[in-house]
């Protein structure tokens, strides 16, 4: 069986789902992706008889590429998160994968999809047989469990709102979600000014880092985790409360993805967002997909009091350039030299 997922931290997770339903079988699930090591996988790929894949599409083919690995005796093929994979540009990866694999009559094939835009229900034509749509509830309906809050802020009562709603709460395992990597970088920074224990995740953390953060948050050693939507989709955290926006998401259905997180199997959970002036633009469109009115209110004037930080702002370091070659020398050649050398010519 071949599963192809978008990113690292589905790939690992449905890896862990694969070894916990074939525990007590001989059944050997191996993981590929990505961000780490490359001799830790390729020894994977060389040791025991191998019954279940789980990949990037990226370094699956790198591994083929190289001749690692061979998917002419693949039976079982799954494509997760299909809208998202094209989404992400990796269909024509994908493309060469599946055409690696034995033709669609003698293999399973199933897509995985939030979402069946038509790229998709054209694909999931091509690469199967008389196949037979499945759909189960829409994710719409899980945001039935999670109450949903929009305080109307301004941009500089933003932090302040976030630090009162989650200090005096004494809130823990909160996943609060910024559109940008540099906006979950300086909030991260800020909370961590005033003294909340707290963690980012976004695509530019390396993998090893991500896994063993995610982890430390789901055991609640990390109080707030500050990320990108790489958080948004496919992470089950047992018993989370309370998902945060920050920033509102332009796209509404990467805001159900988001609150999707809190309110999972049966719980209930709160999200709250913070409507800015640019973001208040988009919370019609949200309304219009998750088919609801969302309740706006005003936060109370005072949580948008911020006492002083407990810890100094850190400064980057600065280290002056040296000066060398051709235009050090000239930098260096004094007025009066340049004047005699004028002088004499």
């Amino acid at each position: 069986m071949l599963v192809l997922a978008p990113t690292r931290e589905l790939v690992l997770q449905i890896s862990a789902e694969a070894r916990e339903l074939s525990k007590y079988t001989a059944i050997n699930t191996v993981s590929i992706f990505g961000g780490m090591k490359y001799d830790k996988q390729h020894k994977q790929l060389h040791g025991a008889p191998i019954d279940i894949v789980v990949a990037t599409p990226g370094r699956l083919l790198d591994f083929q590429r190289r001749r690692d690995i061979h998917l002419n005796r693949v039976e079982v093929l799954i494509i997760d998160e299909a809208d998202r994979m094209l989404d992400m540009g990796f269909i024509p990866d994908v493309r060469k994968i599946v055409y690696s694999t034995p033709d669609k009559s003698r293999r399973q094939t199933l897509f995985f999809s939030a979402t069946l835009p038509e790229p998709v229900t054209r694909l999931a034509s091509q690469w199967t047989r008389n196949p037979i749509n499945i759909q189960v509830e829409p994710e719409q309906v899980a945001v039935e469990t999670v109450e949903q809050i929009i305080y109307i802020v301004t941009t500089d009562q933003k932090f302040a709102l976030l630090y009162n709603f989650i200090h005096p709460k004494n809130l823990d395992r909160v996943l609060v979600f910024c559109n940008r990597r540099d906006e979950v970088r300086r909030l991260a920074e800020m909370l961590e000014r005033y003294g909340i224990d707290c963690a980012i995740l976004s695509g530019e953390v390396p993998q090893n880092k991500r896994m063993r953060r995610l982890d430390a948050f789901k055991a609640g050693k990390i109080r707030v985790l500050v990320a990108t939507d790489v958080a948004g989709r496919g992470i089950h955290i047992e018993g989370m409360g309370h998902v945060i926006n920050f920033t509102l998401p332009r796209d509404p259905e990467d805001y159900v993805h988001r609150i999707g997180r809190t309110g999972r199997a049966g719980a209930t959970g709160t999200s709250v967002s913070f409507a800015d002036e640019a973001d208040a633009f988009y919370i019609p469109d949200i309304e219009k997909f998750t088919d609801r009115n969302l309740r706006c209110i005003e936060p109370d004037p005072a949580w948008l009091v911020l006492p002083e930080p407990v810890r100094p702002r850190k400064r980057p370091r600065f280290r002056p350039k040296r000066r060398t070659g051709a235009f050090s020398r000239r930098k260096s050649t004094s007025g009066s030299t340049r004047k005699r050398r004028r002088t004499k010519n």
